[in-house]
């Protein structure tokens, strides 16, 4: 007989401190499942750039339909929605600047015709005119099953893409073959068809969701390019401009330091401008063609004869547009610095010559102080002999007043004794307070 307990699966949780987020971590990785669809099926996808107040309106819109097609509306709005009505399963999924809807029609048909019944055939009138938001990628799929291989694929295929010129690979190890055109066709829709041959629904949802995410993360990448086609023409002529100012520098040309100034600053706050408006675009390009690039690996595609694959469509023609974006993008960035360092220049030269002419001030004001000095002695002298002169008038009617009062002495005598103590000590006592106010001068 075993020893070994059974596990008590019924037992209380540990009462750890578990972090507020902790649920909501583990949902995130189940928050976006992939479809499971049975082929043959019709697939519908709309994705469109939205405002705070627009997904609130696209909420009470999805209820509207809800009620419509006679069931319970949701109450509260998740980042991922999915409900099936009968035939049709509608997929709302809230991304971080654009809501994705797929409208999977689910009808067997055996007359079916591609791309005439669609995953919005079976959506109540009007309902999805008046969905909020703005349209950035529209188009069907047109799910199938084959049994043939791929040599009679464009015999099948191409009456339903308008003649426009065919992308085509076999994915997911020859399993399935994959057809578009990336362009859009007479009713605004692009399209793809996907032919099945062995894929389960759940590899031929993956596979299909993967084909929506590439188109969408594709078209989403590209809103950056007219910004960059925009942006570029200003950007050459303000590197002209620097270019001239920064060669002007250079050759220490005299130059209005005011106005080159004022220019670096018109020029540093143009390119702050479009900085804060293409900056995100930008990093959302590059953003979305890493997105891009992840789910084409994820594809394995093999080639069809005389056909490029999804694969080399997208590095032929959305990598070179994502490199334009970021060349603008380091433009700005590298425009930037170089204005920071015209200006540090002009600054330091500004500076260098304020310097110099308060070097000029400071020699000025020296040789005035100087001036200003030898006429204060001069003054002093003066002063010692003009107050001199006014105590020895003095002296001179002390003396007479003592005379007449009956005291007898030699007036020339004392008069000739007393000058010069006099004249000294006028002499003295003007120096020390001459110096009294150089020492308090120094403390200060």
């Amino acid at each position: 007989m075993s020893n070994l307990r059974q596990p008590n699966t019924t037992a209380a949780p540990p009462q750890l401190d578990f972090h507020p987020l902790r649920d909501d971590l583990y949902n995130e990785l189940h928050s976006r499942p992939f479809q499971v669809l049975p082929c043959p099926a019709r697939v519908t996808h709309i994705a469109l750039l939205t405002t705070e107040a627009q997904r609130r309106d696209q909420f009470h819109h999805l209820q509207e339909l809800h009620l419509l097609l006679g069931f319970p509306a949701p109450a509260d709005e998740v980042s991922c929605f999915e409900q099936t009505f009968g035939n049709l399963r509608v997929r709302r999924e809230m991304h971080m600047e654009f809501a994705a809807y797929t409208f999977i029609n689910l009808e067997e048909r055996d007359d079916h015709r591609p791309f005439e019944t669609t995953g919005l055939s079976l959506l109540p009138q009007g309902w999805l005119e008046r969905l909020a938001g703005t349209v950035v990628a529209a188009f069907h799929v047109d799910l199938q099953r084959v049994e043939h291989g791929p040599d009679t694929d464009l015999a099948l295929v191409r009456p339903w893409f308008e003649g426009q010129r065919l992308v085509g690979s076999s994915p997911q190890e020859g399993k399935a073959r994959v057809w578009g055109s990336f362009k859009l066709h007479s009713d605004g829709f692009g399209r793809f068809m996907v032919l099945n041959r062995r894929l389960s629904d759940s590899q031929l949802g993956r596979l299909t969701q993967r084909l929506m995410e590439i188109e969408t993360y594709r078209l989403m990448a590209l809103l950056a390019l007219p910004r960059a086609r925009e942006i570029t023409p200003r950007l050459n002529e303000m590197d002209q401009q620097l270019a001239v100012i920064t060669q002007a520098l250079a050759d220490n040309q005299q130059v209005d330091e005011k106005g080159i100034l004022a220019e670096l600053t018109n020029i540093a706050a143009r390119i702050e401008a479009f900085r804060a408006n293409a900056t995100f675009r930008f990093s959302a390009t590059r953003a979305y063609h890493r997105l891009v690039l992840s789910r084409l690996e994820a594809l394995r595609e093999d080639e069809l004869s005389g056909h490029l694959t999804i694969t080399e469509f997208m590095t032929r023609r959305l990598t070179p547009a994502v490199k334009t974006c970021e060349s603008v993008n380091d433009r700005l960035e590298d425009l930037s610095r170089r204005v920071d360092r015209a200006s540090d220049m002009m600054r330091t030269r500004v500076e260098l010559a304020i310097q110099s002419q308060n070097q000029q001030l400071l020699s000025s004001m020296d040789r005035r102080s100087k001036i200003q000095l030898m006429m204060q002695h001069t003054v002093e002298g003066f002063s010692v002999v003009a107050i001199s002169y006014y105590l020895i008038s003095l002296l001179k009617l002390v003396m007479e007043t003592a005379h007449e009062a009956g005291f007898h002495f030699d007036k020339s005598v004392v008069l000739g004794i007393a000058m010069p103590v006099i004249v000294l000590a006028v002499f003295l006592g003007i120096r020390a307070i001459h110096h009294r106010f150089l020492k308090m001068a120094r403390r200060e």
